[in-house]
Parts: structure tokens; sequence; C-alpha cells
């Protein structure tokens, strides 16, 4: 049937070959990739119409407000993006929803970069198409974080290895050496992806070339350099953000046979609509593996064995060190399978499956934005998020307002609940600066500490009762404090939606002459917000 379709398509499969007659024309692949990020991008904006941004990427626009190697739970490439992003962008909802997109659309051009080294025409075409049915490239990175910033930087540093591995020359070598530096800096977890390089490099046959010429001592050498600054940071700043990834070990080994179980799970879990479609695809074919393994080209037997590593590795650093593992860690290694997969198929894919495969993603796209993205929108009005991320602007407009009423200055530092810290920092027209729990600071590091003299806020929700001692501990600590009680109402298109109380604490400057009791202006001044 395929064959048949392939020597005289129906009517509606000729604008989708004509599209695959221009892969090796050079316009395929962006017009695909391009239509993925706007169609995602769409879906958030409609989704979370009333939500807000999640705090991962509120957290990394605020810690790319101060350039640092390194910041108190995560290293800096999250930081610097989100502040590279917002120097050409404002800082908006639609505009982060846009970067985390246009993160992923850009991871899978890296990724067709390693395909195109293997298969060329239509074949391309699929990898990228199977990669777009997991759900990494939409829902996890529409999370914008130290784990979705890998997207894009693994697949950039695996096709630079598979280059500097190929050539042995200079200029690679020191593409991985910047861009494995690179991954660090974006989480530590990276570190599998680099002894992967290495357990590669060992395993394939070429290995002696490769390890007798200067490729891999110079991969070696730049990597250190690049990474020096952020080196240097941990070693002067108490390497809190290292400290922070240690606090996933030492659980018990039951605990960690469990988390190696969800891990493998999980990645088959994210794998699986695209492997139920490679099996139709390939069919009765599938039984020529063997064959097909035996014959592997050199450089794809080498990404074959990156990915053994990314997996492998993990898994014996978790059982050793008893440490989590969450699948979504490794998400971003996703594309060494499918590349794997399809790109060591020997038999030629008729186009009539990557037709179909395309129609298949193009309706799961379609429906999340038309049906999926409505109705979470307004269900998450009724029922809000655990975070409160739908409540965000209204806490950050309405404490702002108050600021201003009591001092007449704008707000300079904000503190209390994290997310709604982070929150208030993007989302109050003032843009005060993350001070973070006053408990923190010494211990974690901050950048920048609030002036007395010119006070500072906290958040926190009513039900948060740590995040409430702690404004107690501040109040007798501070003393000249104004605290009140907000209630605060989600909206969506007009809809009333899901209320919740937030207490904020107001330390007005030096030379205010706000109300010199927290007691006096607490009962008084519940408001509703919405």
């Amino acid at each position: 049937m395929a064959e048949r379709s392939d020597r005289a398509p129906a009517r509606w499969r000729r604008p989708f070959l004509r599209w695959l007659d221009g892969v090796e024309a050079g316009w395929a692949v962006p017009l695909l990739i391009a239509c993925f990020v706007a169609v995602w991008t769409v879906y958030l904006a409609i989704a979370y119409a009333g939500g807000g941004l999640h705090p991962d990427t509120l957290e990394a626009w605020t810690l790319g407000r101060d350039f640092a190697w390194g910041y108190a739970k995560h290293p800096p490439l999250m930081g610097w993006v989100a502040a590279v992003w917002t120097s050409v962008f404002p800082p908006s909802d639609w505009s982060l929803q846009l970067m985390a997109m246009a993160n992923a659309g850009l991871a899978l051009v890296f990724v067709d970069l390693i395909s195109r080294q293997f298969v060329t025409g239509h074949k391309r075409i699929l990898v990228l198409l199977l990669l777009m049915l997991t759900p990494a490239y939409q829902f996890h990175a529409q999370r914008f974080n130290a784990n979705a910033v890998q997207l894009a930087i693994w697949p950039l540093a695996t096709w630079c290895f598979l280059r500097a591995f190929e050539t042995r020359g200079s200029v690679w070598a020191v593409a991985v050496g910047c861009t494995t530096a690179l991954a660090m800096v974006g989480k530590y977890y990276s570190i599998f992806l680099v002894a992967s390089f290495a357990f590669a490099a060992l395993a394939h046959p070429a290995r002696r070339a490769y390890f007798t010429s200067a490729s891999p001592w110079i991969s070696v050498g730049t990597g250190l350099v690049a990474l020096a600054p952020h080196l240097h940071w941990l070693a002067t700043t108490g390497a809190s953000s290292f400290t922070y990834a240690l606090a996933h070990a030492h659980g018990s080994a039951a605990n960690s046979l469990g988390e190696v179980r969800s891990f493998l799970l999980g990645l088959v879990a994210a794998m699986g609509v695209s492997g139920v479609l490679w099996v139709l695809i390939a069919g009765t074919r599938l039984k020529q593996i063997p064959a097909d393994y035996a014959a592997m080209s050199p450089g794809l037997r080498l990404l074959f064995y990156v990915a053994i590593g990314t997996i492998v590795l993990p898994v014996l650093t978790s059982l050793a060190l008893r440490t989590d593992l969450p699948s979504l860690w490794a998400l971003q290694g996703l594309f060494l399978f499918v590349i794997v997969v399809v790109c060591g198929a020997r038999y030629p894919i008729e186009r009539f499956y990557t037709v179909n495969v395309t129609v298949i993603v193009a309706g799961v796209a379609l429906a999340a934005v038309l049906v999926a993205a409505p109705i979470h929108a307004l269900y998450r009005n009724d029922h809000g998020y655990e975070e409160g991320r739908n409540l965000y602007a209204q806490a950050a407009g309405e404490l702002t307002r108050q600021w201003r009423e009591l001092t007449g200055e704008p707000l300079d530092a904000v503190s209390g609940d994290g997310s709604l810290a982070f929150a208030t920092a993007f989302y109050s027209p003032d843009h005060p600066s993350n001070a973070g729990p006053f408990e923190f600071e010494d211990s974690w590091g901050l950048p920048r500490k609030p002036s007395p003299d010119r006070g500072w806020a906290a958040l926190c929700f009513r039900d948060q009762e740590t995040c409430i001692q702690w404004m107690a501990w501040v109040s007798r600590r501070v003393g000249h404090v104004v605290r009140r009680e907000l209630s605060v109402r989600a909206s969506l298109w007009g809809r009333p939606g899901l209320a919740r109380e937030v207490v904020v604490l107001m330390v007005p400057p030096s030379d205010s002459k706000a109300p010199a009791s927290a007691a006096d202006d607490f009962s008084a001044n519940r408001r509703g917000i919405e």
C-alpha cells in the first residue's frame, strides 16, 4: 500500500510530498521547525492565559538580571539565556513562552545537523517528527529551567563531538570543549554526557587513532579553560549550587532502586508514541535490527555508544550514590535513540509513512491549540495551581500599589515565598530585585541585598505555614513592619476564578513615616483583589 501510494499519491498527499522534496533544497526543515515553534507558542499563550509563567521560568529571568558565574541553586546558563533574550524582547508572558519554544526549535535544528550526517531526504524529517511526538519539546520545554536549557546544548555538543572524532581537527576539538563546558554550566547532570563521550570514544574501533591525536586533549584543555570562571566561583562562594545538587544523594538502597525503575519507565513512556509509530512503519523489517547493527556506519556506532552511556552511567551512579533520578533529567537525550533507530535502518522508508506521521503531528498540535488549551485554561482558572501561578500578577500588582501608597517610593526589593517573590520581581511595574528569604542570605550567597534605606517587602500565601512563621521571625527581628492580608482572585477572559489569601509584609524605608506597628495595620487591611 505504501509503495502504491508513493507511485500514485492521493491528491491531498501531494502538497506534503512537494514539501518533502524541499528537504535537500534547504527550506523544508526550517519550515517544519518554524511551524512547530509558532503553533506551540500559541498553545502556551492560550493554555496559560490566566495562569502566569511557571516559577522556574520566572527564576531564570530573575537570576539573569544580575550576571554571575554561578547562582545559589543552579549553574548560570539558564539565567544567561533569559538575560540575552530579554535584552531583545520585553519581559512578558508571551516573550518568555516564545523563548522556551525557540529553545526547543533550536534543539531540533541541532538534531537535524546530526541526522544529515547519516541520512538524506525525508528520513531527516521523520527523525524530527518522531521527536515532536515526545513530551520533551513542548511540555517539558515550556518550563524553561536548568533541565530545559539542555535541550539545545546536548545535541550541539554531540554534533561537535561527532565531527571532532571523525576529523580530529583542532577547530572541532575546541568546539567540543566549549559546548561541553556550556552543558556543564547548564546543569551538572551533563557530566553524564561528557562521560558518555569518553565511553563512546573508548568503545569505538577507531579509539587508537582518536586518542593518539591532539583532538581529545585539546577538548579537555579548552573545556577546563571555559569552565574556569565557574569553578573559581564555586571555590570562592562555598559551592552552594554544587551542594544543592548533592542534596539529591544519600537516600536508601531501596529508594535508589525505585528511582532507577521510575527513571527507565519514564523514558520508555516518553518514547511510547514514537516507538509504536516506528514499529508500525518498520513492520516485519524489524527483524533486520541485528543486521542493521552489524552494518552500522562508524559515526552512527559512535552515536549509539553515546546513547547507551547517557542511560547506563546515570543508573550506575544512582545505585552507587543512592541519588534521586527523575526521568525528566534525561529527556534532552532522547534524540540520540531516535537518530540511531531511524538512521540505522538500512532499508528505505516510503514517503507514505512520513506523510502519515506529519498528519498525526499536525493533528496533535491543532487539537492541543483548539481544544486542550482552552479547556486547560478554564480548568485552572477555577481550580488553580499548587504554586498559585494564576494569582501572581494580581498579588504583585496589589503589593506594588500598597507599597507606593505607604511609602511614596518604588518597591526596591521583594522576599518571602520563592515563587511569589520571583513573580513579584517580574510582574510588578517596579521590577524589584529578588532578595530571597533573609534567613538564607549568608548561606546562599545572594547577588544582591536590599538596602535598609529603601526598604523591602515580602509575600506568602496564607496557607504556607513555614513562610508565615518566617514572617513572624522577621517581624520580631526588624520591628518596624507593616503587615497586611489580601484576598486575590484569578480571572480569565472576564470570568472570575479561584481566590486565595496572601499575606504581605512591608518594611518601609528608614526615613519613612509609615505606621510603626504591624499589629495596628493587619486585620483592618483585608482587600479583595481581582
